[in-house]
């Protein structure tokens, strides 16, 4: 399995027309150079990257071999004094005309002023970037045509060369080149021939693109690579280049995870559904308890090699940082590839996917209303684990339903998936907690099952604007907004300057309720930890009430409390019984540890300042592009606010760039 992006190692060295040695003598291994360039190179793209000039004119030089035509450097831009190129124009040999000359016998004119030509340009001092292309000829070209030019000459060297010793690094690049876009017209595959004594490979594996997906996720990735510095992605190509799955995530998604990387889903209702594109995506919960996007990817095959290549892309992306928790759906597969990249992770199932499946397996039984009803009982009204085995086992049994391989797993994984088992767990609002509940796919709405790959990715820039846009405004009204306070409890004005609105509508829900609750009183004593018993008038089925009854434990002297309804745990904030408890023995604040920052309204404006390392822990150009990145955002976020910001930050960004233009010359 090979893990491949588009910016790959470099090949051969420089020189304007690579003229090194004498090619009188130079015989070319016509099988050998089949074998290793049979696939069709891809043409030069706007915002492809390579790793060094040298790398960028090989990839050209492929092409044009390919094509039937050669290369060379027409021109170079150089900065004055250090002779440092950071511009170049690779045209094709016929381009512009050659000088008169004097002599008796001049050698007729063989250059047609072709405009075929890639410009290439030094990006961040490191890259070098297509930035201009034009492909068409004004003379014929055709590889069939066996002609030597002066830039293929060094091409033939390096593959004799390889015969001699390892592979060289050219081959490589230029399979990665050629495998980042794929052949529409053969499902996704490159033409390639049968080489014998090789094991053939499974397409069935392979991701099915249809005609235009190919190009569409190429161009995807090259506009993303050309207008998003920190766009990340990889691809999963078998031995003869096919591909087999992808990975991506841009800049914002590499950023929300380094501010939520507690709680993490992963999205596989496309692959469950059988959808046209096998979606699978990384979500995790913002500050206004909103899901946000942390990478996606197109899985070729539901199995446990593809999904741990998958898995261990993600993590490479994140730089390496875990999450602390990971919810899936329930499969095999997703658990053992889980427990291999992530073995310290809490693995947890959805619930709302689990319950989601109950009229497609018990929908056909007798009785199947009833069942329903009681399986719902029992998976969110326990409060203790006796509860649920109480009720799970009246049910089995009410309905005969001891052989039922379907329950039998869902018991056998109850611990993964039954909230009261859940309890000791944060989950930050990730896992529902009754069948209202239910984590909705990130691109609901955006994808359908016939949805293409290429109507995907049109839409997939939408979704992700609206979801910016929602978080925009989400900031924008819990900084600038007086929430209105509904009653005249403390704990309800305390919080209201610090949640983003969102977080205190649901928080000033629980507060709310504290009026349905009563009779809160002290059943226990052991030194200073005390336990309550508040009872809470609740609706059940119709308009029927039920009296019930919860336990919070309350430490004195920390000042920790717990109810045995875990709300805190599950949401992220306390609930109304635990509130009671607090206001019973006249605490009038909530205490620190029980108001997330992940829930402030100035929760990323502050976080950089307990959690990112000092300027003096910072050492290699690789934190530094990450750190400024992360905090570019920042600026860019709060820059977008109004016009008076974004002129700001321009007139900012303009004074920097300045500076380091000053610094630069001066050092020269």
């Amino acid at each position: 399995m090979e893990a491949v992006s588009l910016n790959s190692e470099p090949i051969f060295g420089e020189g304007e027309d690579f003229e090194d040695g004498d090619c009188d003598k130079l015989e070319y291994d016509n099988e050998v150079h089949k074998s290793q360039f049979k696939k069709e190179p891809l043409p030069p793209t706007v915002g492809l990257e390579f790793e060094s000039f040298e790398e960028a004119y090989d990839f050209y030089n492929v092409y044009a071999k390919d094509q039937g035509f050669g290369i060379r450097v027409s021109n170079s831009w150089f900065r004055s004094k250090r002779r440092e190129r950071y511009r170049a124009k690779l045209s094709c040999s016929s381009a512009g005309f050659k000088k008169k000359s004097e002599a008796n016998n001049p050698r007729p004119e063989t250059r047609t002023g072709c405009p075929a030509m890639t410009i290439i340009k030094l990006v961040d001092a490191k890259r070098w970037r297509i930035v201009e292309v034009e492909l068409e000829h004004n003379h014929p070209v055709n590889p069939e045509i066996k002609r030597f030019y002066k830039s293929h000459k060094k091409m033939f060297l390096a593959a004799k060369k390889a015969q001699q010793s390892e592979p060289i690094k050219e081959i490589h690049t230029i399979k990665l080149y050629q495998t980042a876009v794929i052949d529409a017209s053969r499902n996704g595959h490159f033409k390639t021939d049968e080489i014998d004594g090789q094991t053939p490979v499974d397409h069935s594996k392979n991701l099915e693109l249809k005609e235009g997906d190919a190009h569409a996720v190429y161009n995807y990735f090259c506009r993303m690579k050309l207008t998003n510095p920190n766009f990340f992605y990889l691809m999963d190509l078998d031995n003869e280049g096919h591909l087999r799955n992808v990975f991506w995530a841009d800049a914002r998604s590499r950023i929300a995870y380094y501010y939520f990387s507690d709680t993490v889903a992963i999205d596989t209702m496309s692959l469950s559904n059988k959808y046209e594109v096998p979606l699978l995506s990384f979500v995790g919960v913002d500050q206004h308890g909103q899901s946000v996007l942390l990478g996606c990817g197109f899985l070729g095959h539901e199995s446990v090699e593809y999904l741990i290549w998958m898995l261990k892309a993600w993590l490479t992306c994140m730089l390496g940082q875990y999450p602390r928790v990971i919810i899936t759906e329930q499969s095999k597969p997703l658990h053992v590839a889980v427990s291999e990249v992530f073995p310290q992770a809490r693995h947890c199932y959805n619930s709302s996917y689990i319950m989601h499946r109950v009229p497609e397996k018990l929908g056909g039984l007798k009785g199947y209303e009833t069942i329903k009803r009681q399986l719902n009982k029992a998976v969110y009204d326990s409060l203790r684990i006796a509860e649920f085995e109480t009720s799970w086992w009246e049910m089995i049994s009410q309905h005969g339903l001891r052989d039922n391989k379907w329950l039998q797993s869902l018991y056998q994984d109850r611990e993964r998936w039954v909230p009261v088992y859940l309890k000791d767990t944060s989950f930050v609002g990730m896992l529902p907690m009754n069948e209202r509940e239910g984590l909705s796919a990130f691109f609901d709405g955006y994808v359908h099952k016939h949805t293409s790959f290429k109507e995907f990715l049109d839409k997939y820039d939408l979704a992700l604007q609206r979801k910016h846009l929602k978080e925009a405004m989400g900031d924008f009204e819990s900084r600038n907004s007086c929430f209105e306070l509904k009653t005249k409890c403390n704990f309800e004005l305390q919080l209201s300057k610090v949640y983003t609105k969102e977080i205190f509508n649901k928080f000033q829900f629980e507060v709310e309720g504290m009026y349905s609750c009563f009779n809160t009183r002290q059943v226990n004593a052991n030194g200073p930890i005390l336990t309550f018993v508040v009872k809470e008038r609740i609706e059940v089925e119709g308009n029927e009430k039920e009296v019930r009854h919860y336990e919070v434990l309350y430490e004195t002297t920390q000042m920790e409390i717990r109810c045995i309804c875990s709300l805190f745990n599950l949401k992220g904030y306390l609930c109304r019984h635990a509130l009671n408890v607090l206001n019973y023995n006249g605490v009038e604040e909530i205490p620190s540890e029980y108001i997330l920052r992940r829930w402030n309204k100035d929760y990323k404006r502050s976080f950089h300042i307990d959690n990112e390392l000092s300027v003096t822990d910072v050492d290699g150009p690789v934190q530094w592009y990450n750190l400024l990145c992360r905090h570019g955002i920042e600026v860019v976020e709060e820059g977008a606010q109004s016009q008076e910001r974004y002129q700001a930050v321009m007139q900012e960004l303009d004074g920097l760039l300045t500076k380091f233009t000053v610094v630069d010359e001066s050092f020269m």
